[in-house]
């Protein structure tokens, strides 16, 4: 508290991210879909909650067995809401033409510049329609 008895609210010095989570509505498909296709490792799965864990990266990705109320289309028909996996340079065409070689729909590639986030990227859906994104990552303006 501070003399005047406001709350004096101090700002974390975050480290990155723990983990995030994807409803997803077949456990066993997307846990195929997230290490064949998106290229996660496996870590655990507790069948009896209904969750995966998966490595993206160093970054821990939850796959969570709900009905997943996705919106399927464009991504602004998703409110932009989507998973982005970095790809290394030398990797990324390759990792690209090999969804589309699996069959995977990219329903939109560019190479961004100028913005916060450059590089180039595309985007994907997985089985539930959840969109996610392949980014070649060339410069970020958060520093890393």
């Amino acid at each position: 508290m501070s003399r005047r008895g406001r709350r004096v609210t101090v700002m974390p010095d975050l480290k990155g991210v723990a983990h995030f989570s994807i409803p997803v509505s077949n456990i066993d498909r997307s846990t195929k879909f997230y290490t064949e296709i998106v290229g996660c490792k496996f870590l655990s799965q507790t069948k009896d909650q209904g969750i995966t864990f998966l490595d993206a990266g160093g970054v821990c990705l939850l796959l969570i067995k709900r009905p997943a109320p996705i919106v399927k289309g464009p991504l602004e028909m998703s409110n932009g809401v989507h998973h982005a996996f970095i790809v290394d340079a030398a990797e990324y065409r390759a990792a690209v033409d090999g969804l589309r070689a699996k069959g995977v729909d990219v329903f939109f590639e560019e190479d961004r510049r100028g913005g916060t986030i450059d590089g180039p990227r595309a985007y994907f859906r997985d089985p539930d329609g959840t969109a996610l994104e392949f980014i070649n990552r060339t410069a970020y303006a958060g520093g890393t």
